[in-house]
């Protein structure tokens, strides 16, 4: 599964070169750590096409340890930074600098954990014997999660409003 991150900052070429050297110091992540260039440019932005980070990850990788160094390097921010990471069939996990930083070491693990669960994409937990699989989402902490342009009001799962 290929996860590609962009950061909106005001200086976003720093934070990405920053995100990318943080994610390399990571010894679960930093053989899977790539920059490349946009081929196209991220929803909104205007200009140039921009540099991003990606990560190559096998099936069952390490999607905890990229979800808590997103999160960790976050809190450390100063100002209003947000991390977009993006999967191949659209989905957008978005965390922001102003949800994470308030939050205990608990919290950041719980708001790491979901950021995970949604580059997984275990949307719904199995149905235990005898129900329906379609429990809500759980509703979450500084985690947006969209698929395509429709926002999610941020809830980890798939968006209700896009196709």
């Amino acid at each position: 599964m290929r996860v590609t991150l962009a950061v909106d900052a005001g200086d976003a070429a720093g934070a990405l070169d920053d995100l990318y050297a943080w994610l390399r110091q990571d010894p679960d992540l930093r053989v899977l750590v790539r920059r490349e260039v946009s081929a196209t440019p991220p929803s909104g932005a205007m200009g140039a096409l921009g540099e991003l980070v990606s990560l190559l990850l096998a099936p069952g990788g390490p999607t905890a340890a990229l979800g808590a160094a997103v999160v960790v390097w976050l809190q450390g921010r100063r100002g209003t930074q947000t991390v977009t990471l993006s999967l191949p069939d659209g989905t957008q996990v978005v965390v922001s600098s102003e949800k994470v930083r308030g939050l205990t070491a608990e919290g950041a693990s719980e708001l790491a954990e979901q950021v995970a669960a949604a580059l997984r994409q275990d949307r719904h937990p199995p149905a235990a014997q005898g129900t329906q699989g379609t429990q809500r989402p759980r509703e979450t902490q500084g985690v947006q999660e969209t698929r395509g342009t429709a926002e999610d009001d941020g809830r980890v799962g798939p968006s209700r409003d896009a196709g």
